[in-house]
């Protein structure tokens, strides 16, 4: 059983595909709404993530 979390697989699939598109950004809102918290890996992933949405290299649809 993979033990990565949902929101890591969430923002993993962002970064192959270099595009944060609105299903991904629902998806990953979903999960954390779900949650109710965030773990510190889930959020240096989202950070990560920003990063490289504000550095360009992943679009925002």
């Amino acid at each position: 059983m993979n033990n990565r979390s949902v929101i890591r697989n969430l923002v993993n699939r962002a970064l192959l595909i270099k595009s944060l598109t609105p299903e991904l950004e629902n998806r990953i809102n979903h999960e954390l709404a779900e949650q109710g918290y965030i773990t510190d890996p889930d959020y240096e992933a989202l950070e990560y993530l920003m990063k490289a949405v504000d550095q360009g290299k992943v679009r925002q649809i």
